[in-house]
């Protein structure tokens, strides 16, 4: 049993997907939404203890060996990312229970889980997977479910929204398929280990800088980094709070996964970064959209959109710590993937709670709020605390890494900025406190106002906890991101 999980990761979510659809029946497709991603966690979590113990595990598929059959391989960075996905899925289904009730409606709660599941199998596939085929096969799996989940939003705006994002996925997808079809043009292998040997000792020529080009332009557009990032702010806007949580803490975090997975130990870091100076092109990039993005944020009326820019500034960050190409610069940056999926995981979850008992997210009506709610506004204010950066908080422990990233590099203005950016996030946060706590709450638009249901703020309040305890004993996040740093720049060297 134990042997198989590499693969049982993805068969788990993938098989329980269409048992959803069947039954037809919103509670029994989320009891099995809840076991599978239970399953998940477990799995990854075992997973991940084995890679710590012992090293990458290497699963052949039908018994093929690699390069000939395909090859799931899990190594640090596999194991970290397992546990972001299927930690954040865990958390997310006991919660999508009355929110995608009252979002979605009971008659297409079973379809929601069916296409729910299929995204969590996706991404999953993403990490697990050794062939370069499979990554694009797997991305397609969880983009389209990804876009069915983000139109089933009230807000008919969802519909637009999740039509944008098919539009800028598909055309990301394609730019990735060209590259990879590249690199087997050239290589004859699909399998990234093989690939990992193979480029090297090609003779010079132009394809693979192009193919190079292709997959750094298609992934850029997956993880939406600035400026190929406007599917991003409406599709975490109008989508059901419950899908906004699960997709902005974990659908950028594979796509940042793929860039790592491509560029370390696909192409090595000699040639991301010396041959096609990767790190030049996203140093700037990444800055741009820090501070671009937490300037849009601070004028934002609607919360969700709010955070939706300031996850565009967070991606910036996990990709400044990328560009440094340094094991403390590597090392924030995987950090971040972690600490950001459970911050704001734990702020839309509660933006999810407000949206229960007030359907709307906008600042106007939220006045007073945290009268009214104050395990909800409380959760929120912790998730908010760790973006900033406060102490004793996750996003405290990554922004320190990166910091320091900056200055070993002698990126002392970059560091500044980092610090700059962090007091505007305050201003932004600040403008949520003002109003829920330091307005009145208007009694005649709604009297009846009361705390969230336990099933959402449980969930929610999951994800804050962990949010203060990674801040105050890191020592887990910490080692398997610097682990898998090492081994990123070992393998690609």
């Amino acid at each position: 049993m134990m042997s198989h999980l590499p693969v049982l990761q993805v068969i788990v979510p993938l098989l329980a997907a269409p048992l959803c659809a069947l039954v037809r029946h919103g509670r029994t497709a989320w009891a099995i939404a809840v076991a599978s991603s239970w399953v998940s966690l477990w799995m990854a979590w075992k997973i991940f203890q084995l890679v710590q113990a012992d090293g990458a595990i290497s699963y052949n598929l039908g018994g093929w060996p690699a390069p000939i059959g395909i090859e799931y391989k899990i190594d640090a960075l596999s194991a970290f990312v397992l546990i972001i996905v299927t930690l954040v899925g865990a958390v997310v289904t006991p919660y999508a229970l009355k929110s995608v009730g009252r979002e979605v409606g009971t008659s297409r709660e079973a379809l929601f889980y069916a296409a729910f599941l299929l995204c969590l199998s996706g991404l999953l596939g993403i990490v697990v997977t050794g062939d370069m085929f499979n990554v694009f096969v797997f991305l397609e799996i969880s983009s389209l479910s990804a876009y069915a989940l983000i139109a089933l939003g009230r807000d008919r705006r969802a519909l637009t929204a999740s039509y944008q994002y098919l539009i800028m996925g598909s055309v990301g997808a394609t730019f990735i398929v060209i590259g990879i079809g590249m690199l087997y043009v050239m290589t004859g292998s699909l399998n990234m280990a093989d690939l990992a040997i193979l480029l090297p000792e090609l003779p010079s020529n132009r394809t693979i800088p192009v193919a190079f080009a292709f997959l750094s332009v298609g992934v850029c557009l997956k993880l939406a980094l600035f400026p190929l990032h406007m599917w991003l702010p409406n599709a975490y806007a109008y989508a059901p709070s419950a899908v906004t949580a699960f997709i902005a803490s974990t659908a950028t975090k594979v796509a940042i996964y793929m860039l790592l997975r491509f560029f370390f130990t696909v192409f090595g870091v000699h040639f991301s970064f010396s041959e096609m100076q990767l790190g030049i092109i996203l140093l700037p990039l990444s800055l741009i959209a820090i501070f671009s993005m937490s300037l849009v944020a601070i004028f934002q009326t609607n919360v969700k959109r709010m955070l939706a820019y300031s996850s565009l500034a967070q991606i910036g960050y996990i990709i400044l710590g990328i560009s440094f190409f340094s094991n403390t610069g590597l090392t924030a940056g995987i950090l971040h993937l972690f600490n950001h999926a459970i911050i704001k995981g734990s702020l839309f979850m509660a933006l999810g709670c407000v949206m229960y008992r007030l359907n709307s997210v906008e600042l106007e009506n939220m006045r007073g709020l945290g009268k009214k709610m104050p395990l909800t506004m409380g959760a929120f204010m912790v998730g908010g605390f760790s973006l900033i950066g406060v102490p004793f908080t996750a996003g405290f422990v990554s922004k320190w890494y990166l910091i320091q990233g900056a200055i070993e590099k002698g990126l002392w203005p970059v560091a500044l900025l980092i610090l700059m950016t962090s007091l505007m996030a305050v201003v932004y946060i600040w403008r949520v406190v003002e109003s829920v706590y330091f307005s009145e709450f208007d009694e005649s638009q709604n009297d009846d106002c009361t705390e969230a249901p336990l099933g959402l703020l449980l969930p929610t309040w999951a994800l804050a906890l962990l949010c203060l305890y990674f801040g105050i004993n890191a020592t887990l996040t910490t080692s398997g991101a610097s682990l898998a740093a090492a081994n990123l720049l070992r393998i690609g060297s």
